[in-house]
């Protein structure tokens, strides 16, 4: 067991730790030899000086942020495998309906960020909302090919058995498209965090409601940097925390799928 932990900890965490080390100190080096006023570029120790500083106000923002991000997310899982359901049930309605889906992913969420501030006003559920947008299209689209992607042996099986059509969709369908939605949650998982950063910009500005969106925005203003750094890098970690949750669950999701 312990060698099996070590070995774990030797082949998956010690080179990005490694990568890291080596990028710190490259960046430090550079920003000492070139000389780089703190106003463009900081060094570590100056972003790290103000993420301890800051580093109340960056655990908030990044629980606010996360929150909105797995919301988002969540909803985008339950209507995208449902819409994918409904896709994979008619050739008809999947061409007729799929182009409107690929407007979601096309739309630049800057242009519609007003209407949606208009409708659902400004806080925590505007950003949630964006969040569901950007993260939507990759579960739809994975849920769909899954759905569709049969093997034609398979079919002919089924149909030899004269299968009915819920029993191929339970027992054929669903089943064969389970890794596509994980690979589609895992996709989304990253578009979620960026759609509540960016639905933070335009809808998350309150007194209550202070996600990284917003301290990314204060920050610029007043033209401190070196916080400016530390809520990107916040960012940077938010996003990997909930893509590494999503592949966890996902992994055993396939795991247990595939055992049963």
């Amino acid at each position: 067991m312990i060698q099996r932990a070590l070995r774990f900890l030797a082949d998956r965490l010690l080179p990005p730790v490694v990568v890291f080390v080596v990028f710190v100190l490259v960046w430090h080096e550079l920003v000492v030899w070139l000389e780089v006023p703190p106003l463009l570029v900081p060094t570590p120790a100056r972003v790290w000086g103000a993420a301890l500083e800051h580093r109340e106000a960056l655990l908030r923002a990044m629980r606010l942020t996360g929150a909105a991000a797995l919301c988002g997310l969540a909803l985008a899982i339950v209507v995208g495998s449902l819409t994918a359901f409904v896709f994979s049930q008619s050739v008809v309605i999947q061409r007729g309906f799929y182009p409107y889906a690929i407007f979601l992913q096309t739309v630049p969420v800057v242009a519609i960020a007003p209407l949606i501030i208009l409708w659902f006003g400004q806080g925590f559920q505007s950003v949630v909302i964006v969040a569901f947008i950007l993260s939507l299209f990759p579960i739809i689209t994975n849920g769909t090919t899954g759905l569709t992607a049969i093997d034609r042996g398979h079919r002919e099986l089924f149909a030899i058995h004269n299968a009915t059509r819920w029993q191929v969709l339970v027992k054929l369908r669903i089943p064969n498209a389970v890794p596509y939605l994980v690979t589609g949650a895992r996709i989304s998982s990253g578009l979620s965090v960026i759609g509540a950063i960016v639905g933070e910009f335009f809808a998350g500005f309150s007194d209550r409601n202070r996600g990284l969106g917003y301290l990314i925005q204060l920050s610029h203003g007043q033209l401190r940097t070196a916080y400016l750094f530390a809520a990107i890098l916040a960012s940077t970690l938010l996003g990997l925390a909930i893509f590494a949750l999503v592949t966890w669950i996902g992994n055993a999701i396939v795991a247990r799928w595939r055992e049963a």
